[in-house]
């Protein structure tokens, strides 16, 4: 990387219901990165979706991690230069870089359901993804006519990617050197089932882009679809350097199953409500990402000069019952 490029990384919550301490896992270490290095934080809300606007969630996030101490330099609440800072105030941005993918022809509507592109596709790969055959390529002159088809069934056509059948290759942080070639692993991908191009996969690489965003430090169930991201970056941006990437270990629970807010995993928010201390909780991510030993409690400076990337690799952050017992939770 370029030495004299600033580091800014990025906080960017899913306001769909209050955080759980994988998120908050995520959110540490991504400001230990950034702070170790003397680089900036951005806070980005990622609301593009109806059902994550709500106001309360997203002051209860912040409230939340502000009580862990991760403030951030700019961004949601803070202002800046790259504003707005809540996605869905960027549609405009996300139309532009819609614009410039069908300029280039690389995107295409497709009326394919999750069914029918599973049911087209060859065996399972990593995660969820199935190759999906193109099916789509070439049948419609626009977005409108792709509608007309679906007009009777209450969906939106997805914008595809048309995916070039070349490696991507990219070294990941804590995973790696990758070596993949989308075309072999999945096809051409969705970034936005939306006519304007809103949707998770465009949105995040035009944001990136646009608050010069150099480091994206996430869970590793995100790591298979770096590749479709750095095409993204490649055909929006071809001269703005690639962010580094770092996957972090997925916190699960004790059956296994990471923690997820959809099945009501324990949140921040309740920890801090039953008078947990942030140092208890600052203490728990820290024996999980090999900086302390379990059951001692810390504060963010302490943190900062224990902080070592590296000895997360291989470790697996478990919330089982010695931790619940920890915060009290059992």
């Amino acid at each position: 990387m370029n030495k004299e490029r600033e580091i800014r990384g990025r906080f960017a919550p899913s306001p769909t219901g209050p955080l759980h301490l994988g998120n908050a896992m995520t959110f540490l270490v991504a400001w230990l990165s950034v702070r170790s290095r003397g680089g900036r934080i951005v806070m980005r809300i990622e609301d593009i979706e109806g059902h994550g606007r709500d106001p309360a969630v997203i002051e209860g996030n912040c409230r939340d991690l502000l009580r862990l101490g991760l403030e951030w330099d700019e961004g949601y609440r803070a202002g800046g230069p790259h504003g707005p800072y809540r996605q869905s105030e960027r549609a405009e941005l996300y139309r532009r870089a819609l614009d410039r993918l069908l300029e280039q022809e690389l995107v295409y509507p497709c009326v394919c359901s999750r069914r029918d592109a599973r049911q087209a596709g060859a065996a399972p790969h990593a995660g969820d993804c199935r190759m999906y055959d193109g099916r789509c390529r070439g049948r419609f002159a626009d977005y409108a006519e792709a509608a007309r088809a679906l007009a009777s069934s209450g969906r939106l056509p997805a914008w595809r990617f048309r995916v070039p059948d070349r490696e991507v290759v990219f070294r990941d942080r804590l995973c790696g050197g990758q070596r993949v070639n989308p075309a072999l692993t999945y096809g051409d991908f969705p970034i936005a089932r939306h006519p304007d191009g809103i949707g998770y996969q465009l949105a995040v690489v035009t944001d990136d882009i646009d608050m010069r965003i150099t480091e994206v430090v996430r869970g590793g169930d995100l790591l298979e679809c770096t590749p479709w991201q750095i095409l993204l970056y490649r055909a929006l941006a071809p001269e703005f350097p690639l962010p580094e990437f770092c996957h972090l270990p997925v916190v699960t629970g004790a059956d296994g199953k990471r923690l997820a807010k959809r099945t009501g995993s324990l949140t921040l928010e309740s920890l801090f409500e039953r008078g947990v201390r942030p140092g208890t909780v600052l203490g728990l991510l820290a024996f999980w990402g090999g900086w302390a030993e379990f059951g001692e409690e810390l504060t963010l400076p302490e943190l900062l000069e224990r902080f070592d990337l590296s000895a997360l690799r291989g470790r697996k952050p478990c919330l089982d019952g010695a931790a619940l017992r920890l915060l009290g939770a059992e």
